[in-house]
């Protein structure tokens, strides 16, 4: 492909992703009402956090972007499928045939941690954020904080859940091999240290260190994976 056609293939990818993310905010309004009752603010509820919208047409404005939000999670797939479809063509023959394994396991990758931030890491860093201090100060939050805490901490653990998928990727084509993840460990504890303090922006050192620990076990999960992709890679005849 000459580049001009790398830019038109680059385009219309785009157009699919985007078209994606658009159904799946159609989807997401025509539910936005129990989205945001039942699952943004179920944990508020849970940690007893008073909400409050200071801004006029704040609520409005909350509704469409958490509908957005979950849109980009519903089509997430899609956008997986588009990305690798893109970079295909990069690829050898033999490689190509992950695309599709790959696409699966990046969706499943990426919903477990937002499964994981949901269920864990915002009830924790929501209780540590209502329990610390003294009782004479009520902890009344601005719904446009409380969304930006939610949707970063959800965001964030689901593209660092992304690590197995990208070490088995890069394993495959034999750019990553486990004796180089292993050597540089103690370097990547530091990157993790660094990317958890990036990716929760505006939350409490409990929250980073709650993403930082699973991190590291996604890394020792991604040695095993990357170990397992070189042994049928040498396995080959």
């Amino acid at each position: 492909m000459s580049f001009l056609q790398h830019l038109e293939e680059l385009r219309w990818r785009l157009i699919y992703g985007l078209l994606g993310l658009l159904i799946g905010f159609f989807i997401a309004w025509g539910f936005v009402d129990f989205l945001v009752e039942q699952i943004l603010l179920l944990p508020a509820k849970t940690a007893n956090i008073k909400l409050q919208n200071l801004k006029p047409f704040g609520q409005l404005f909350l509704y469409l972007q958490f509908a957005m939000i979950a849109g980009f999670i519903l089509s997430i797939p899609n956008v997986f499928y588009q990305f690798w479809s893109f970079i295909s063509p990069a690829l050898h023959k033999n490689e190509r045939k992950y695309i599709k394994s790959i696409v699966v396991f990046s969706s499943f990758c990426f919903a477990g941690g937002v499964i994981f931030a949901y269920y864990i890491m915002l009830p924790l860093s929501l209780k540590f954020a209502t329990a610390f201090g003294t009782s004479e100060i009520e902890n009344n939050f601005a719904i446009t904080e409380y969304l930006s805490i939610v949707l970063s901490v959800l965001i964030g653990a689901g593209v660092v859940f992304e690590l197995p998928m990208l070490s088995f990727f890069l394993s495959k084509i034999g750019i990553l091999t486990p004796k180089f993840m292993r050597t540089y460990r103690r370097h990547a504890i530091v990157i993790i240290l660094i990317t958890a303090a990036i990716l929760t922006p505006g939350t409490d050192p409990v929250s980073q260190m709650i993403l930082a620990v699973p991190l590291v076990l996604l890394y020792e999960i991604s040695i095993l994976v990357s170990k397992i992709s070189q042994k049928k890679i040498e396995n080959k005849p």
